[in-house]
Order: C-alpha cells, then structure tokens, then sequence
C-alpha cells in the first residue's frame, strides 16, 4: 500500500501514524507540506532514518521546490508528476489527513 503524507509533521501526527500502520515494503510518498518529514534535520529525521530500512521513501518535486525545501535526506528519492502517476498505478492508495 503506498502511503501518501501532506501534512507537516510539526503540526500535525500523520507521518507517525503512517509510520505506525505501514507495512514493511510500503512505500510513503511525502506531498505538499508533508515533504517537511524527509528532512534530514527536523522534528522527524531520527524517525525517518529508522523507516528507510523498511521503507522506500518520495518527495514531489513541484512540492520541495516550492517550499524551497534543501535539505532532505539524500534516501529520500524526488520525483515528478510521472512518477506520482505510477506509484499510484503501482499501489492500493492510503492518503494521511
């Protein structure tokens, strides 16, 4: 299942709990402000380092440009709209509000 974030982890608990729920394997593509989580310094990154183990991790493009994001854990892999498409095609969908 391809887990989807869009909110930030400093105020909100979805990325914990997406943590908590996901399978080993799963995939979490991190949107909008939930891109703040793939950074390798902040409020999630001792969290984030511990899930690459078990899980891919990605980041829209558009998203970390646009928050001017430059900092994200370099396991994190960036990807496009295309990308995005294909996870989607790829994976059931379960998106933390």
């Amino acid at each position: 299942m391809l887990h989807i974030i869009n909110k930030s982890p400093y105020c909100n608990g979805s990325f914990d709990m997406a943590l908590r729920f996901a399978l080993p394997g799963d995939p979490v593509l991190l949107i909008e402000d939930g891109i703040y989580a793939g950074r390798a310094k902040g409020c999630s990154a001792e969290k984030l380092a511990n899930a690459l183990s078990q899980h891919e991790f990605y980041a829209l493009i558009a998203d970390v440009e646009a928050r001017g994001v430059k900092d994200l854990n370099e396991a994190v892999q960036v990807i496009d709209y295309d990308g995005f498409v294909e996870l989607v095609e790829q994976h059931k969908v379960n998106t933390w509000l």
